[in-house]
């Protein structure tokens, strides 16, 4: 498996994984509610606004995250999924990396992100990683009825 840098073609990859892991969660699946800045892309992750990477087993996408800039000193980590099949393998912290080593390459000296709160696994990777937990979130007309948590660490 390989993280590669993902183009708009991974698109349908990225978020059939996505869907993979709302069915997992028993979740309402709604492509065009759950992942608007996938099927837009641009500016969210081409350069230089952010960037995005995908973990490939064969020609299976099974990990992906994303980052893009929210202002000249801040950029956020979005769409950090992975299949659950490929879990405890490491790949979630070198995801985190890839991002970190993006933001020190463009000067971008804080990486914030949004997680929902059933999301255990990817919390305890956060602040593995030195991220604070803040705030939480709710996203008022979910149907899932997603609440958030905020994390946040210095690069």
């Amino acid at each position: 498996m390989t993280i590669v840098p993902a183009t708009r073609a991974d698109v349908p990859g990225v978020i059939d994984l996505i869907r993979r892991v709302f069915v997992e969660y028993g979740w309402v699946w709604n492509q065009a509610v759950e992942v608007p800045d996938l099927l837009r892309w641009s500016p969210h992750y081409e350069p230089p606004h952010g960037a995005f990477w995908v973990v490939r087993a064969g020609h299976r996408i099974v990990g992906s995250a994303g980052v893009d800039r929210v202002d000249g000193g801040t950029a956020e980590l979005h769409r950090l999924y992975l299949d659950p099949a490929v879990r405890g393998r490491g790949l979630g912290d070198a995801l985190v990396d890839t991002i970190l080593a993006w933001c020190r390459q463009h000067g971008i000296p804080r990486l914030v992100l949004w997680s929902d709160t059933r999301f255990q696994h990817a919390h305890r990777l956060y602040l593995r990683k030195g991220f604070r937990q803040g705030g939480e979130r709710v996203l008022p007309g979910d149907a899932n009825q997603s609440r958030e948590y905020h994390f946040e660490r210095a690069v």
